[in-house]
């Protein structure tokens, strides 16, 4: 039998969506760091044509979708004639879900070797959807309850504080200096947090070329982190985007490599030196950890349970792609970025001669600037505010894009800084920018 729809009564109105509020919802969605970067995305997308100092992102001009297909081919090839797959197996790696740890950790634990003198085991290995899941996963493991603190140097990647927020994790500020973390200062927070009853767990920090200050920490200061982290029993997460690009000097070891009683969980990813939209980074994690039976295992074991209830597995076909262009250039991705390398340099030298020219030291302009050795990052100091506002301002009547330092911390001093990136704009184009900032700054000074 068929019936009639039910008709509405008169005067009623069709149900709409339920209404939540937002004091509902998680704290960490009204919390600043979550909304940096959607904050600075939207500025982006409202002023297209304005010059942008903004996203640490690679240079676009050597990208090529015809690599994409080259890449795909070499890793098939490899599992055919290097592994020894059988068509059934090459066609279930690509298509089906896959490994939760990841399907080229034995490639990257190669290129680790090659290009960062670290020894790896392939199972200490998980890959993961881009650095940030990463971050995430090591940050869930940690956090056991509400004593657990996390450490990270500060100014710091809003992506840390972000996905520390999302476990309900609070950080805890430690102080840089012009050479990298103070390890005075970490130690005194470290004892102060304890003092208070609660556990630091890890100290997260960008040795080279940091985001987003630019700073890195030399030879002698990443031993003595080291040993000072075995003392404080702590963990030392270790972020390496931008430790290819070296603008002079030889490139320093990372704390991984150096490190001999196991204190750094080390964070990878292939987004700078590989393919950023494929979103591969990893995890090494050859941490032990032992159960209430005695029985033992890798941290990776761990956090790859953690993610195949988070992502399940990372897509093999962007696996794929960089494991492609690893095979490509032999594992070698500091060869392989040798183009970028160079370019980075020529940009860093651009934009420091530039801010020369329209800043002379003895200009009385009150504006400084620091000289990373490296990297895609340029810290300018200016003698007013330099916050939402002003690149507000700075995008509609100036047409350029900045970064308010603001958004990686509260140190002394922030509020009138700004972050140039140098990575993505090139030439003229990074002439006309700084024409356009003097102008801006220039303004704001009277």
């Amino acid at each position: 039998m068929v019936t009639a729809p039910l008709e509405p009564k008169a005067g009623s109105r069709p149900a709409g969506p339920a209404t939540l509020e937002l004091t509902d919802l998680h704290a960490s969605l009204t919390d600043p760091a979550l909304g940096s970067m959607t904050f600075l995305n939207e500025i982006a997308q409202r002023f297209p044509e304005a010059i942008s100092f903004a996203p640490g992102r690679p240079y676009e001009g050597f990208f090529e979708t015809s690599l994409v297909h080259q890449y795909l081919e070499r890793y098939e090839r490899h599992l055919r004639e290097d592994r020894r797959l059988g068509e059934d197996e090459v066609r279930r790696t690509f298509y089906q879900y896959g490994r939760t740890k990841g399907i080229v950790h034995e490639l990257i634990t190669r290129h680790l070797a090659v290009d960062e003198d670290i020894v790896a085991d392939p199972e200490a290995i998980v890959v993961t959807v881009g650095c940030q899941e990463a971050m995430f996963l090591v940050l869930r493991a940690l956090r056991t309850g509400p004593r657990d603190v996390l450490l990270a140097v500060s100014p710091t990647y809003v992506g840390i504080t972000g996905a520390a927020r999302l476990v309900d994790m609070p950080v805890l500020e430690v102080r840089e200096g012009p050479h990298g973390i103070d390890p005075a200062h970490l130690e005194e927070v470290v004892l102060d947090a304890r003092a208070q009853g609660l556990r630091p767990r890890a100290c997260y920090l960008i040795p080279d070329f940091s985001n987003p200050s630019g700073v890195s920490i030399d030879v002698p200061a990443r031993q003595a982190l080291l040993d000072l982290a075995e003392r404080l029993d702590l963990l030392l997460l270790e972020d390496n985007p931008y430790g290819y690009f070296t603008a002079d000097g030889a490139p320093l070891p990372t704390l991984k490599s150096l490190d001999t009683r196991g204190r750094v969980v080390y964070l990878g990813s292939f987004a700078k030196t590989g393919l950023p939209g494929a979103r591969v980074g990893y995890v090494l994690a050859d941490q032990r950890v032992t159960a209430a039976d005695g029985t033992s295992g890798l941290l990776a074991d761990e956090l790859s349970k953690l993610k195949s209830m988070l992502t399940v597995n990372t897509s093999p076909i962007a696996q794929a792609v960089i494991a492609g262009k690893l095979l490509t250039h032999d594992c070698a991705l500091r060869e392989a970025n040798a183009r970028e390398i160079a370019l980075y340099r020529d940009n860093r030298e651009r934009l420091l001669a530039g801010l020369a020219h329209h800043f002379p030291q003895d200009s009385g302009s009150g504006v400084t600037w620091n000289v990373p050795h490296g990297g895609f990052f340029i810290v300018v100091t200016v003698p007013f505010p330099a916050d939402d506002a002003l690149l507000e301002v700075s995008a509609r009547e100036h047409g350029v894009l900045w970064t308010p330092m603001s958004h990686f911390g509260t140190g002394p001093g922030t509020e009138c800084q700004l972050r140039l990136s140098l990575s993505s704009v090139t030439g003229p184009r990074i002439d006309e920018g700084l024409r356009r900032l003097a102008a801006l700054i220039g303004r704001h000074r009277l």
